[in-house]
């Protein structure tokens, strides 16, 4: 049996000593990312060369563009968009094949940089956030260094294995990190309102991370029975699970279990997740799989984008020219939620972006993230624009109708002008 190597100080851990030059380098994802080994992966690129990070949904800073280190991911998520453009290549896959790739190989990792909890009384450590891909990919790495922190939940499904060997340990200098709070705004009260109002009870949801997904939840704390099958358990989703609103009671797969790939959130969420034996982390290939999904009644996929055209197209990639997400998974839970008996694939956004002063419903979607043939069921503090099963200039006529009031006439006029002919 492997067991963790006694962990060393972050000052006493000379990562350069354990990398080579061209070195692609896997680095955890959210609450799970490594903090300090991100710091110290940036100060070793002094030293090597041409040292590749692959990267997620990035809450930390991004250390060592200016010492030549690059960046590889699915999309510029999180703090990943402060990153200078030359610095980050984007992968254009969906997440689940992103993740296959690494698991396999095709997409190569040399280095692998993970955070595990402390040992229990048996010497086991857990991945505890989880990312499974992780260990796959540690099964194919040279070298694999993890970050030791003591607020890492055991998680069940995340459990180390005991034959996979763990070259370097180092202890953690802070918590896990979290995404930044900030208070919800009237916007994202009423769009949760009308989100609420698409989902039964009994429904399985899945949920993102941010702020208008957490004030969501909390629209859907008087439901009954909800259950979550999810890429992601967020804050919003253990408070439901606390104010007693989902019990994965109705289930047809994973009843009675909280099923999520990952978990992103603060200190509450790692301390409920300690005490509920309930979660459990997944592969990515049951959490955003088709088959699994449409196994599941009335699955709700709840996601956010930057802006939605007249005619469904979604865009979650760019802005302005300025890529700022990325495609994730949403592609794969919007068609298992078409797959799923009574479910339904909602797409949530503010109808207005930089303080009202440019619509997020478009004439034309800059970049398309899932097509318009995919589009579900759009919703802004408008109301709620139903497109399944609809022509184009139905839908057109409904996405105007919950466009800020301001920019409706200009959309009406080029649907009229030139939009029908060009999309019709």
């Amino acid at each position: 049996m492997s067991k963790l190597p006694k962990p060393v100080t972050a000052a006493a851990a000379d990562l350069s000593s354990w990398l080579r030059d061209g070195d692609r380098v896997l680095v955890g994802q959210g609450t799970g990312e490594p903090a300090t080994l991100t710091r110290l992966l940036g100060e070793a690129a002094r030293e090597r060369s041409d040292l590749t990070a692959i990267i997620g949904a990035t809450l930390g800073e991004l250390p060592g563009a200016a010492n030549g280190l690059r960046f590889e991911s699915y999309g510029a998520m999180g703090t990943a968009t402060r990153l200078p453009e030359a610095s980050l290549t984007v992968v254009p896959l969906h997440y689940a094949q992103f993740v296959a790739r690494i698991g396999d190989g095709r997409m190569p990792c040399d280095v692998v940089l993970i955070q595990l909890s402390t040992p229990d009384e048996r010497g086991h450590a857990y991945l505890g956030m989880g990312d499974l891909h992780l260990i796959d990919a540690a099964r194919r790495a040279r070298v694999v260094i993890a970050e030791i922190n003591p607020h890492t939940p055991r998680t069940p499904g995340t459990l180390w294995p005991s034959d996979v060997p763990v070259h370097l340990a180092v202890d953690a200098q802070a918590a896990p990190l979290a995404p930044t709070a900030s208070e919800a705004s009237k916007a994202d009260r009423d769009i949760a309102g009308h989100v609420a109002s698409l989902v039964p009870d009994r429904a399985v949801i899945q949920l993102g991370i941010g702020r208008l997904p957490n004030t969501i939840a909390e629209a859907l704390r008087d439901h009954r029975d909800l259950g979550l099958h999810s890429g992601v358990l967020t804050d919003g989703g253990a408070a439901l699970i606390r104010a007693g609103a989902l019990t994965n009671a109705a289930k047809e797969i994973d009843a009675g279990v909280s099923v999520a790939g990952v978990i992103i959130g603060g200190p509450v969420l790692l301390d409920h997740v300690r005490q509920d034996p309930a979660i459990e982390i997944r592969p990515t290939a049951h959490t955003h799989s088709t088959a699994a999904i449409a196994r599941l009644s009335r699955f709700v996929a709840i996601n956010s984008a930057i802006e939605v055209d007249l005619t469904g197209q979604i865009n979650a990639e760019s802005a302005a020219g300025r890529r700022t997400g990325g495609t994730g998974g949403q592609v794969d839970v919007t068609r298992g939620a078409q797959c799923s008996p009574g479910g339904r694939a909602v797409v949530a956004l503010p109808s207005t972006a930089r303080r009202g002063s440019i619509s997020r419903i478009v004439p034309r979607a800059s970049s398309v993230t899932v097509a318009r043939a995919d589009a579900d069921t759009i919703v802004t503090e408008w109301g709620v624009a139903e497109l399944a099963g609809h022509p184009v200039d139905e839908r057109a006529r409904r996405m105007i109708e919950i466009a800020e009031p301001r920019f409706r006439e200009e959309l009406s006029r080029y649907w009229h002008d030139e939009g029908r002919h060009r999309h019709g």
